[in-house]
């Protein structure tokens, strides 16, 4: 077994702080109780960067994503010298793409064009819905004008690559309501919009108190709706949740994620999976979550590291790939995995047979039904399926110059 190219490199940076925590969000942020510590934050960040350069030596950043918390609380001068130390560390693509997620607030929206003399390209604004009422119950402090006004005002910054976040079956929400929040992100004509179902994640408030949200039946009703609209004005669906107009501008950097790139993380909380042809591993890494911890220059940066056991990598590998609407070549199977799609052909076949999957020699592709229940389809792929893989964490991994 062997892999025959190292998969490409993306770039993953987390900004932990945010005004306020909404009480759906479950990711790693912290609401501003004093002066956030820009300084000192993108010191360490570069400082955590050096320390993963060993794992990465040669290989070129084809895209960087800047999540939160909110990053655009941070400045322009901030992420102009962030950028310019991450440059001096690694190559970038020619063409790069790098995004950074933003609140439509005004305060951060009066930055933007900063943003992009720092080098910055596209940008993913947090809309969450064009209903005032259904923003307060989210929690969000922008209202449907700022986000309107955030939109334009990234457009006459300069950003001609732009994400709009949209979620649906939010609390009391109608069919009606859900459809004319897509009507106005529409007539905006965003290159991107990512909608999704709002789901009551563990360790969020909405999880220990559950507000009114819509049932399953009506959920469905909304989506089927949501996409049928969406189609009907280009914007293609590419994966479960992402839609790019005329399907030319999905995110560069995501698609990596699904297809079993590679992906360095610095900041407080940030993740990471790295393929090594010296140590013959595939890993997973995540950084200390506090930031109190991850400042601390007495602390290890690292929270854990984790090789990856050959037995797991096919459903590591086909929770993110079967999240593409095309699917993925036969081949990447192999190429990101050094595993030969033969040793978990079984479990194709029965995934083929259930109506949940497609298999035509070259692509793998999940049916319309594999898509719906996208869980019962990956359940073919769980590790304990395939004892003949055994528990080796290392495998037979060739770089290529």
């Amino acid at each position: 077994m062997a892999i025959t190219q190292l998969p490409p490199l993306s770039l993953y940076i987390h900004v932990p702080w945010c005004v306020k925590k909404c009480p759906y969000c479950d990711f790693n942020s912290h609401a501003v109780k004093n002066d956030i510590p820009e300084e000192a934050y993108i010191e360490r960040l570069l400082f955590d960067l050096e320390q993963e350069i060993p794992k990465v030596w040669g290989r070129q950043l084809i895209s960087i994503f800047i999540g939160g918390g909110t990053p655009s609380l941070l400045s322009p001068k901030g992420y102009e010298r962030l950028l310019s130390g991450i440059r001096s560390l690694l190559p970038f693509l020619s063409d790069i793409e790098i995004t950074m997620e933003a609140n439509p607030g005004t305060v951060e929206a009066s930055k933007f064009a900063g943003f992009v003399e720092a080098g910055i390209n596209r940008l993913s604004i947090g809309v969450q819905s064009f209903n005032d009422e259904h923003l307060k119950s989210l929690g969000r402090i922008h209202s449907s004008f700022e986000a309107q006004r955030a939109f334009q005002i990234a457009r006459e910054a300069g950003f001609d690559n732009i994400n709009l976040d949209l979620m649906y079956a939010l609390p009391k929400q109608s069919l009606t309501e859900s459809q004319d929040d897509l009507i106005r992100a529409i007539d905006l004509g965003p290159e991107h919009l990512s909608w999704y179902q709002l789901t009551l994640e563990p360790n969020t408030l909405f999880y220990h108190e559950p507000p009114p949200i819509p049932d399953d039946e009506i959920a469905e009703d909304i989506a089927e709706a949501g996409l049928e609209l969406l189609n009907a004005h280009r914007y293609q669906r590419y994966e479960v949740s992402a839609y790019s107009l005329n399907g030319t501008n999905p995110s560069i950097h995501n698609l990596n994620y699904w297809q079993f790139g590679d992906y360095l993380g610095i900041g407080a909380g940030a993740h990471g999976k790295i393929t090594r042809a010296d140590e013959q591993t595939i890993s997973r890494t995540s950084k200390r979550r506090s930031p109190k911890d991850y400042l601390n220059k007495s602390i290890d940066l690292v929270d854990n590291t984790r090789l990856i056991p050959a037995q797991e990598l096919p459903l590591e590998f086909m929770m993110n790939a079967l999240r593409l609407k095309k699917g993925v070549p036969r081949e990447l199977f192999f190429n990101s995995t050094g595993i030969l799609i033969e040793q978990i052909s079984s479990q194709i076949k029965k995934a083929c047979n259930g109506g949940l999957l497609q298999d035509d020699g070259a692509q793998l592709t999940p049916t319309e039904q594999g898509y719906r229940f996208l869980n019962q389809l990956l359940e073919h792929f769980m590790p304990e399926n395939f004892p003949q893989l055994g528990s080796e964490q290392k495998i037979n991994i060739k770089s290529v110059d």
